[in-house]
């Protein structure tokens, strides 16, 4: 198995509030393979979970550490990287 992490800033203006969680953890799922999401020193969630990606309080500029565990994870959290970092605020 392929376990691979990215830190990622996330770009949307308003943070990770529910549109931008909602479109992540789609697209955690569409992927099919544990993907989980931490900030700083924090716990990491499943980041499928709206509710967890919501509940890390994550604001414009934070960093946020993915990792995937299987098959096409570094093309997966390439997809999920230039998710958190467009704006999807404008």
């Amino acid at each position: 198995m392929t376990v691979a992490s990215r830190t990622v800033r996330i770009g949307s203006s308003h943070g990770l509030h529910a549109r931008p969680a909602k479109l992540f953890a789609q697209a955690v799922k569409e992927a099919g393979i544990p993907v989980t999401v931490s900030k700083g020193s924090g716990a990491p969630v499943n980041a499928a979970s709206i509710l967890g990606i919501i509940a890390l309080g994550a604001e414009k500029g934070d960093y946020l550490t993915l990792t995937a565990d299987g098959e096409g994870a570094e093309n997966v959290l390439d997809a999920l990287a230039e998710l958190l970092t467009t704006d999807h605020d404008e």
